[in-house]
């Protein structure tokens, strides 16, 4: 009985997992306006981790205070390139700033896997399907142990609500072959401007175009 009450005393005492709290926003296309805008965003709201989804760009012409903005608050950022910027720009972004590229990485936040691949299947930095999905296993591979995944893409999954908001840009295959293999819990997106905000599921897998406004995720 003694035993017994000691094992409930300790289960009481137990402390709990805290919540990973993100901003996560995509397309900011250089508006350094913006930027400053989701820096306070990420300050008021007190999140652990930026995550920036691509096109931090537009066509490469300035890459000046779009992830300063967020280290000047004392945010960590994660960023993948989009379709409008090259690995060797997002990596430079990285490097200056203390960032993290995710593109064909993985990192682990409070027991929280995440992990991604940039680009898209259109556009500057183009990706084959077969190339956008070995860039996701890579990182999945590293972090499949963790109970709670979130997967970071630019383009969004193929047979999803968001390819109807636009004829330019087809869904991924590859992004769609990585949610029905790896399924995560969450898969972070931008790329289609006009389904900013749009949510959906495919399996468990909640799907979320984050947007260029930015939006708090609690994992």
């Amino acid at each position: 009985m003694e035993k017994k009450k000691k094992s409930i005393e300790k289960a009481k005492t137990k402390p709990k997992k805290s919540r990973l709290r993100i901003l996560a926003s995509g397309d900011i296309h250089g508006d350094t306006g913006l930027a400053e805008k989701l820096a306070e965003k990420a300050k008021k709201e007190k999140v652990d981790l930026v995550i920036l989804c691509g096109d931090l760009t537009l066509g490469e012409k300035d890459t000046s205070n779009i992830i300063g903005p967020f280290v000047k608050r004392k945010k960590k950022v994660i960023l993948i390139p989009g379709n409008h910027e090259t690995v060797a720009t997002a990596d430079f972004l990285a490097e200056l700033y203390g960032a993290k590229n995710l593109h064909g990485y993985s990192v682990k936040y409070k027991d929280v896997g995440l992990f991604g691949c940039g680009g898209a299947n259109i556009g500057l930095f183009q990706l084959g399907e077969k190339e956008i999905f070995s860039l996701l296993k890579k990182g999945f591979d590293k972090i499949k142990y963790l109970d709670k995944k979130i997967m970071i893409t630019h383009v969004h999954p193929s047979g999803t609500k968001m390819e109807k908001f636009t004829k330019i840009f087809p869904g991924s295959k590859g992004v769609k072959k990585a949610i029905d293999s790896f399924k995560p819990d969450i898969l972070l997106c931008s790329h289609v401007h006009e389904a900013e905000g749009i949510e959906e599921k495919i399996g468990k897998t909640r799907v979320i175009n984050v947007g260029r406004k930015g939006k708090i995720i609690e994992i």
